[in-house]
């Protein structure tokens, strides 16, 4: 009699293991399905193109919710060197501007933190994680692992015919009104609604997981012409 109770207790258990581990896993698998609810969207400006010899001038972010921005980050960069003049007519941000920023060693972490783990989306996404990741490396001594996903790829095989995907082509496309091109902050917003236009096309083409986004970004190109 003994052993039957005992046999019993754990049958009861199995079965109340099985019911929550069922709930875990459809847990799970519903967060996977809904990652990207959730992402932040993130521009830098730089002295120059290379993340081993340029440095950062101004970090920006968004992080965005249900298709909402819920909070933001941004902040100027003294970079420690002259920013050219090229530069400076490109984004308008010279070393009058930078000189009481703060250096990038002090504002990094705490533009690390506000991404957590996050899915950057970014235009030319490379160029960004590339520069925060050699700067978490130079600085922090720590790896910048986010995922990341191009608005300049999705652009290549969601408007493969448009003649340029450079992000204020994409803009003009979609009717939408950049205030202050080459700022971190700005570019940010736009590159934003770029997205939640891809999103949309995306879900037009049955393309909605994280898991066929990151693949669709990857896959062949396409063009009708």
């Amino acid at each position: 009699m003994f052993h039957l109770k005992k046999v019993e207790r754990i049958l009861i258990f199995l079965k109340s293991f099985q019911k929550s581990t069922t709930k875990i896993f459809i847990k799970d698998l519903f967060k996977s399905q809904l990652m990207l609810k959730e992402y932040a969207v993130v521009d830098i400006e730089t002295t120059g193109l290379s993340k081993h010899f340029h440095q950062i001038t101004e970090l920006a972010a968004v992080k965005v919710k249900d298709n909402k921005v819920i909070d933001e980050f941004q902040t100027l960069i003294n970079p420690k060197v002259p920013i050219p003049r090229f530069i400076t007519r490109l984004t308008g941000i010279d070393n009058e501007l930078v000189k009481d920023a703060p250096p990038i060693k002090k504002a990094l972490p705490h533009f690390l933190n506000f991404l957590e783990d996050h899915t950057v989306i970014a235009h030319n996404a490379t160029f960004d994680h590339g520069f925060l990741h050699q700067n978490a490396l130079r600085h922090l001594k720590q790896e910048f692992n986010n995922q990341k996903l191009c608005t300049r790829k999705l652009a290549n095989r969601l408007l493969p015919d448009l003649q340029s995907k450079k992000l204020s082509v994409i803009c003009d496309h979609f009717n939408i009104i950049n205030n202050q091109e080459h700022r971190a902050m700005s570019d940010v917003q736009v590159t934003n609604q770029v997205f939640q236009n891809f999103l949309d096309i995306m879900k037009k083409k049955k393309i909605t997981t994280p898991e066929q986004i990151f693949h669709f970004e990857k896959s062949k190109i396409s063009y009708t012409n």
